[in-house]
């Protein structure tokens, strides 16, 4: 009886070791989700509410993404839309950092490029993306240079407002401790900016997936976007599925990317009241 007690132990804590990392990951709402779809999808065949090609189950999906990936367009398409994004979002995020740092240490500086700032910024990237094209031709830099553009703007809107928020409290306590202006700027002030800029990074990654989609859709021969616009042309549906849950993983990817720079950059930053109030 004690040997088989003893024996429970282990296997409660491997059960329970896999409940955690299930709950970890969140993966009951999408299992939901693309259960109700199938079973949605499914009775719609059978019922007939509309037309079943207009909202295929995703087991159809899965077959059409199987016979994409033999030939190739898939592996293709994430590797040149990861390219572009990747390339974009860092160019974005280096000039808005330069751009902020600039706007906080001369007023001057502030006061041109916030008008201009809010001239441009509610600008929508579908009305650049046209210009660029006439402006630089159809090629892998206007693509960038809109990823670039559209990651620019909030990440910049963000910093300095990371910078003005810096407590007056701290500044005042290193030139206190004698710290000179560099040292006041480079380890209060920056560290100070950097939470901002992170949350201005997330909010504009999915504004430059955006801009990503419509430029692959306009001019461009492999992407994510360019797999929807074939799908479009010969009505396969359920190819245009697969290249929008495509989209979404990779976003995923690339969010999942940030909250590790994020982690690591903000290690003394923790779950905040939440994880207090837990404790």
């Amino acid at each position: 009886m004690l040997a088989g007690a003893k024996g429970v132990k282990p296997r409660l804590k491997r059960v329970a070791g896999k409940e955690s990392w299930f709950v970890r990951w969140n993966l009951m709402p999408f299992i939901t989700f693309f259960v109700v779809w199938e079973a949605f999808s499914q009775l719609n065949e059978k019922v007939a509410w509309f037309n079943p090609l207009f909202l295929p189950p995703p087991s159809v999906i899965v077959s059409d993404a199987w016979d994409l990936a033999k030939t190739g367009i898939i592996v293709e398409s994430l590797v040149s839309s990861s390219i572009r994004i990747a390339l974009g979002f860092i160019i974005g995020c280096l000039i808005a950092v330069v751009f902020g740092i600039l706007m906080s240490k001369f007023r001057t500086f502030e006061r041109w490029m916030s008008p201009i700032l809010n001239l441009v910024s509610p600008i929508p990237a579908l009305a650049l993306l046209p210009l660029f094209i006439i402006w630089f031709g159809i090629g892998e830099f206007p693509k960038v240079l809109l990823i670039a553009w559209t990651t620019f703007v909030p990440v910049l809107v963000y910093t300095v407002d990371g910078f003005k928020s810096v407590p007056s409290t701290l500044i005042r306590s290193a030139l206190s401790l004698g710290a000179s202006e560099r040292q006041i700027f480079t380890r209060v002030m920056i560290p100070s900016a950097i939470p901002n800029f992170i949350v201005g990074a997330r909010v504009s990654l999915g504004l430059s997936f955006s801009a990503l989609i419509v430029s692959e859709m306009m001019g461009a021969r492999s992407g994510l976007g360019y797999i929807i616009v074939d799908a479009r042309n010969y009505f396969k549906i359920s190819n245009m599925f697969v290249a929008i849950i495509l989209i979404g993983l990779s976003y995923s990817l690339f969010s999942f990317l940030v909250k590790l720079v994020e982690r690591r950059v903000l290690a003394w930053r923790k779950g905040g009241i939440r994880d207090a109030v837990e404790k």
